[in-house]
């Protein structure tokens, strides 16, 4: 068996019209990019996120697929979609994990590179 090669990219977007900054409330969307660039197909089963704000405040998302979906990702195929969190304060980031299952019932884990969320407006992109 030929280990996994999963590609994960991300782009992150404040989103002013979602955001109340008198009430410390700022919004923010990402869209993930999954991508399989190995030799075998893997399905995404569940994703574990760490989201955190400048003051120090962490929250913990965890859960089956990603925006109700498992995709099943053949060689060369990919799947992208879009989501959203909010933040206490105008700046903050985010990390974590996909999890997989190959053809043969293995499981393994992919990280999901840090990236910052960022209420200036400026984008950022993340392989």
């Amino acid at each position: 068996m030929v280990p996994p090669n999963i590609s994960i990219t991300v782009e992150p977007q404040y989103i002013p019209e979602q955001s109340k900054p008198i009430e410390e409330m700022y919004g923010f969307s990402y869209t993930i990019t999954v991508a399989n660039l190995g030799r075998e197909p893997a399905q995404l089963i569940s994703r574990h996120w760490v989201i955190s704000d400048e003051d120090g405040h962490v929250e913990e998302v965890k859960g089956l697929g990603v925006v109700g979906h498992q995709p099943y990702l053949k060689p060369g195929e990919q799947f992208r979609y879009s989501s959203g969190c909010r933040l206490r304060t105008p700046t903050g980031q985010m990390t974590g994990t996909f999890y997989f299952v190959d053809e043969e019932g293995g499981h393994f884990g992919v990280m999901v590179p840090r990236f910052v969320l960022d209420a200036s407006g400026q984008p950022r992109r993340v392989h």
